[in-house]
């Protein structure tokens, strides 16, 4: 029988990118134990929930992303037994456990594609990838035009003469999701994990598992993330109907558990309507709230889409999913720091136009708050509760992404977002780790951000997280519903959810609150006259 726990629908859910929480040993490497140590930091921090990027068998080509063994843990974050230990830690503090999968593609490293090279065209080991013969007299040409997200031909070439599809790097081909032998493996994983006491399963490219078999030619460039266009029918390789019945057994699986176990999709998807589609109630629980993380610090574009997500999940009886930073994209603190209406930047290098410091992160403790007083889910990403800028300055020799490789070094890619991040800030590694080592360098400024120079100090980025989610809940925001209260023309966006006003003003001047308003929550300090400043969010009892 489906579980009626539904937690999730007004969860708040902390992002731990492995590779950069916490280090245990001292190799520069984040891993399950450095995580399991510092859960009990995120529960008096009050999150609900944790969600863990990839940390399975990989070579690590994109961070984890390439699966070579969907059941095992990769020795450097440690073992199948440290991440029993995480999940029961964790479960004991109250949070649940989420974890990544990734049923794209898996790596070039996979045991199912080793077979499928030693194999011949036509074998049923090549029939779980999806392999064509190339164009041209001698096959040398891709099968169609199709580009890899990361830039390049989304064909790689085998010694036979075959090629094969890899809708990201050259490491990851793509999986054929027409045969029941691939449905039927990830169904298997998807118990394995349930079965050690995972609450949940973020999907990776949910949208992206069903091709058009015809594979119809695309010439629209593609990018990292995105690239889909809110009219029109979807792209050949994205957003096709197949992928609904494929989650929808999923959902079944998932309903013969107990506890709320729920899945979670990464779809790049528009309009909202098109999103609200993988979470209907057979199907998916939640989808990251895309659109809104793209939002232009504007009030008008920001409650349109507010309204419209609403209405899109409301429609099929979901909950909304805000997001504002997770390990795809530059983090908000920097974001929000270049002028209103800049449009997504594909990384920062030190030779990039910066950001402004402090205004990025005034505009993103406004957002913050702005986000979590909607109702709903929220997700945090790791850092952002720092105040993280992100690493906007590293050298590029440390690059890692293969964005930064495939693009012709036009794209910095998304290291800046994934450095590991500050606990103490006179520490090695400023306590990522006991030693000074670190996978990627961190910049001087972290001693600015580390946690141990925010906690109980009034003001600080950590604190003020602390409480809004303290708030959230004593206030029952993410359960409650919203009425505006601003005008659609207004630089002053305000709505009411429950008893509390939720205000941020982008004018130039300060605005006013209603008469009796009680602040119980500021992102900065009001005026002397009880205003509130340019760029600043506001909670109020009315």
């Amino acid at each position: 029988m489906p579980s009626t726990d539904a937690w999730w629908r007004d969860a708040v859910i902390y992002q731990i990118y492995p590779r950069s929480f916490a280090d245990s040993d001292g190799d520069g490497m984040g891993d399950l134990p450095g995580i399991t140590a510092r859960l009990p930091r995120l529960r008096e921090l009050g999150i609900g929930a944790v969600w863990l990027s990839p940390f399975y068998v990989s070579p690590q080509h994109d961070a984890g992303y390439d699966v070579a063994d969907y059941r095992d843990v990769d020795p450097r974050f440690g073992t199948l037994g440290d991440a029993d230990k995480l999940i029961a830690t964790a479960h004991d503090l109250g949070l649940k456990i989420i974890v990544d999968l990734v049923p794209n593609h898996t790596s070039s490293e996979h045991a199912w594609f080793r077979a499928a090279l030693a194999a011949a065209p036509g074998s049923p080991e090549r029939e779980r990838y999806i392999f064509r013969d190339g164009l041209g007299a001698n096959g040398d040409q891709p099968p169609n035009s199709w580009q890899s997200v990361f830039g390049g031909p989304a064909w790689e070439r085998v010694p036979d003469g075959q090629w094969y599809l890899h809708l990201f790097d050259v490491s990851q081909p793509d999986l054929n999701w027409a045969l029941p032998e691939v449905r039927a493996e990830f169904e298997d994983v998807l118990r394995f994990w349930l079965d050690r006491g995972v609450d949940g399963f973020r999907v990776d490219v949910a949208h992206g598992l069903i091709k058009d078999p015809e594979l119809t030619d695309w010439t629209a460039p593609s990018v990292v993330l995105g690239g889909l266009e809110p009219v029109g029918p979807p792209p050949p390789m994205w957003d096709q109907e197949g992928v609904h019945e494929i989650y929808r057994r999923w959902r079944a699986v998932l309903d013969t558990y107990e506890g709320g176990r729920i899945l979670v999709a990464e779809a790049w998807v528009q309009p909202e309507e098109r999103l609200a589609r993988y979470v209907r109630p057979d199907e998916m629980h939640q989808a990251f709230n895309f659109p809104y993380l793209e939002a232009p610090w504007l009030p008008g574009p920001l409650r349109e889409v507010i309204t419209s997500s609403l209405a899109a999940n409301d429609a099929v009886g979901a909950t909304t999913t805000w997001v504002l930073s997770n390990h795809d994209v530059v983090r908000h603190a920097s974001r929000l720091g270049f002028p209103a209406g800049t449009g997504r930047k594909p990384g920062i290098g030190a030779d990039d136009a910066q950001p402004d410091t402090g205004l990025g992160l005034r505009r993103a403790r406004a957002a913050t708050l702005l986000m979590l007083g909607l109702p709903g889910s929220a997700y945090l990403y790791q850092g952002e509760e720092l105040g993280l800028p992100e690493h906007t300055t590293m050298p590029d020799e440390h690059r890692e992404d293969p964005a930064w490789e495939r693009s012709g070094h036009t794209e910095r890619g998304r290291d800046g977002c994934r450095v590991p991040i500050p606990w103490e800030a006179d520490a090695p590694s400023y306590g990522f780790g006991p030693t000074d080592a670190s996978w990627l360098p961190q910049p001087a400024v972290w001693s600015e951000y580390a946690l141990d120079r925010q906690i109980d100090v009034p003001g600080s980025t950590w604190e003020l997280y602390r409480s809004a989610l303290a708030t959230r809940r004593a206030e029952n925001l993410g359960g409650g519903s919203l009425t505006w209260e601003s005008e659609p023309e207004s630089r002053v966006l305000a709505f009411r959810n429950g008893g509390i006003l939720v205000l941020t003003n982008f004018g130039c001047a300060p605005a006013g609150l209603p008469s009796g308003a009680r602040v119980l929550l500021s992102s900065e300090p009001l005026g002397d006259d009880g205003r509130v400043p340019t760029d600043v969010t506001v909670w109020a009892a009315v």
